[in-house]
């Protein structure tokens, strides 16, 4: 696991230790960074089921100006953190260890929009819609903005989520990537 280009391009990235979690494939990241970028010029990332935090650094990399991580488990957190420091990207970056729904009322109370949203949760659909939701109720993407979520490759998303329309879906094996705008 590495990142894929940008400014760390090839920095080596530790994966969270044990298998709670699924690191995104390099093939995968530089596929979903190629239909949302490839590269930005500023803007603001929510990783939100973070794990090593490998897609919200290939986005600080890649030109983001500051990206929130979060995630609930205490070792992924940890490894967060290490890749943060690894990459020299602690002035861009905020980690928060809380599960999503906590996570995204306390982002409403603080009143920040994004420009990307990452969602890599466990692979329930509904978690997803769920989520989504939320982010459109309280108007946590900017205009312009998109959710990527990263599911298994037989969850069929709906063309509308919320205020969202599916803007691209691609299938990678058994990763699917769906993106919304």
């Amino acid at each position: 696991m590495r990142v894929v280009s940008g400014v760390c391009k090839g920095r080596p990235l530790k994966a969270v230790p044990g298998n709670t979690t699924r690191p995104t494939t390099d093939k995968v990241k530089e596929a979903l960074f190629n239909m949302i970028g490839p590269y930005f010029d500023g803007g603001i990332g929510l990783d939100l089921f973070a794990g090593s935090g490998g897609l919200g650094l290939e986005a600080l990399s890649r030109g983001l100006d500051k990206v929130i991580f979060v995630d609930r488990d205490v070792k992924a957190i940890q490894t967060i953190h290490e890749n943060i420091k690894a990459c020299n990207m602690e002035d861009m970056s905020e980690v928060y260890r809380n599960d999503a729904d906590r996570a995204l009322k306390a982002l409403i109370k603080r009143d920040v929009r994004f420009d990307y949203i990452f969602l890599d949760p466990p692979y329930k659909k509904q978690q997803l819609l769920n989520l989504m939701d939320k982010i459109s109720e309280h108007g946590l993407l900017t205009a312009g903005g998109n959710i990527i979520c990263e599911h298994s490759h037989d969850v069929e998303l709906p063309e509308h989520a919320g205020e969202f329309s599916q803007q691209r879906h691609e299938k990678y094996g058994m990763i699917a990537i769906t993106i919304y705008a």
